[in-house]
């Protein structure tokens, strides 16, 4: 009896740790918030778990959202914006306090899954121009430092999103890899602090990036089909970006002594709309490649085995900062109202399952604003007028080769007028424009342009609702003194 008891408990402990690892490398997705309309967060979550995502990274630590995942067991990590590292930085009470309210609060009393804290969102960036190199890793000690003193270390760990940009290679050659050299110190202060805390390196890889700011950049090179010419790297070779890139950080970490730290990949899609190569087509190559190449476990040439990774992103943001390019807004594997923009199979639920959409939406009247037909296009008042409308709202679907990029003059300015009167939940003053709008009942959709009505509104919880009023209040009263005083002209 005292074998079989041992043969037992040996098979149960090896199941416990397949049931772990099979946990630990099951692939996640990153849920951003900044949308005009959200879908509900019950509903959210209900599509996270319906199509089996098991990890979520957030970008924030808002309240709501993470009382809405303990209802799940989705592991969870929550982020610290990077307005707040000069704060955390500077005053230990702060980073306390932090991890008071955001994480033991939120892991104590409802009872939410939390992980990993991320410490900024790739705050060296070179476009930042430096602005959180001072502030960075001492935010991240200090988060660590509060995490230890509420005893929560050895099951939320610190880590910071950074852009593969921090690392370089001076070869061209993954072999070549080395940290950026103007932060070269501060890399190796900040990975020696992950690993003697037993936390993991987060990069966020984008190939979409490179395609998009390199003409030359070869398009076979992003994806995973084994179309593109490999690169050879001393008999080692590689046939897509992301294998490359992702072993370029392995060689900075092994040449500096770290070669063995966890590597998470933060971020990582293809976005579908905004830009000639933002498009379904290339989207559903990119993200099912992906999932396909790493199905099995192979890895990299470097590092063999499962890879922990965040798809990006879950659902598209319409208020999101379009800075990087007008893509910015258009990430998620589901569109704003929570439908699926192609087949994916994550191969986390049945093996010919697909993305699993929202249920239950509900939408706002099916009405659009549309340029009036009486309207002469040579009207000196639709410049001024569209460029209004579009800096308020989201025209980044009009544009060459995107999805509305075949609409007409007239097609324009109305899917601009309509951007806007969606935006501001139909209101009667948001499709004036001086007169030349009206609205219509008649879908104007045509082709791959989609005029959208937007969802209802939904609140869930007095901050987000007065934050969203606060937004409003600010818009509508810009937005009623431009159009008082277009109705006076």
């Amino acid at each position: 009896m005292g074998w079989l008891s041992m043969y037992i408990s040996l098979w149960l402990g090896l199941l416990v740790v397949m049931v772990k690892w099979k946990w630990v490398s099951g692939i996640g997705a990153n849920w951003g918030t900044q949308a005009t309309h959200p879908l509900p967060l019950d509903t959210v979550v209900t599509m996270l778990s319906a199509n089996g995502i098991q990890k979520v990274k957030l970008f924030d630590a808002d309240y709501a959202t993470l009382g809405a995942l303990g209802k799940t067991n989705i592991e969870v990590m929550v982020g610290i914006p990077n307005d707040m590292l000069s704060t955390l930085a500077s005053s230990m009470k702060a980073a306390e306090k932090w991890v008071s309210k955001n994480v033991s609060a939120h892991m104590t009393n409802n009872n939410v899954n939390i992980r990993y804290v991320a410490v900024g969102n790739e705050p060296f960036l070179e476009t930042y121009n430096g602005s959180f190199l001072q502030t960075t890793f001492p935010a991240l000690q200090n988060v660590q430092s509060a995490l230890i003193k509420a005893g929560l270390s050895n099951k939320v760990k610190v880590t910071v999103p950074l852009n593969a940009d921090v690392y370089e290679s001076s070869t061209g050659l993954p072999s070549g890899g080395d940290f950026r050299s103007n932060i070269h110190d501060l890399m190796l202060a900040i990975v020696k602090f992950l690993s003697d805390n037993g936390a993991p390196f987060t990069v966020n890889i984008y190939p979409f990036i490179s395609l998009y700011e390199d003409s030359n950049f070869p398009v076979e090179y992003a994806f995973f089909d084994d179309n593109a010419s490999p690169l050879n790297d001393g008999g080692t070779y590689y046939y897509n970006m992301f294998d490359a890139n992702h072993d370029t950080l392995l060689w900075a970490l092994q040449k500096n002594g770290f070669g063995n730290l966890p590597i998470i990949i933060g971020e990582i899609g293809w976005p579908t709309d905004g830009d000639k190569n933002a498009n379904l087509d290339y989207a559903q190559r990119f993200n099912q490649g992906f999932m396909t190449h790493i199905s099995g476990g192979k890895g990299t040439p470097m590092r063999p085995g499962p890879i922990d990774a965040y798809l990006f992103s879950w659902i598209d943001e319409d208020a999101k900062s379009i800075q990087p390019g007008n893509f910015e807004r258009h990430w998620g594997l589901f569109n704003y109202d929570g439908s699926a923009k192609y087949q994916l199979n994550l191969g986390t639920t049945n093996s010919n399952s697909y993305l699993i959409p929202a249920s239950n939406v509900h939408y706002q009247e099916r009405k659009w604003c549309v340029i009036k037909p009486s309207v002469h296009l040579d009207d000196s008042r639709i410049a001024s007028a569209v460029s209004y409308a579009c800096a308020n709202a989201d025209c980044t679907s009009l544009g060459y080769q995107t999805s509305c990029g075949s609409l007409d003059s007239r097609g324009n300015i109305s899917y601009a007028f309509n951007s806007f009167f969606q935006k501001n939940n139909q209101m009667d003053t948001a499709c004036k424009f001086d007169s030349l709008a009206t609205q219509t009942k008649t879908d104007p959709s045509l082709g791959t342009c989609k005029f959208p009505v937007m969802i209802q509104l939904y609140y869930s919880g007095g901050q987000r609702l007065l934050r969203y009023l606060t937004k409003q209040l600010a818009l509508v009263s810009a937005a009623g003194l431009i159009m008082f005083f277009l109705e006076l002209l």
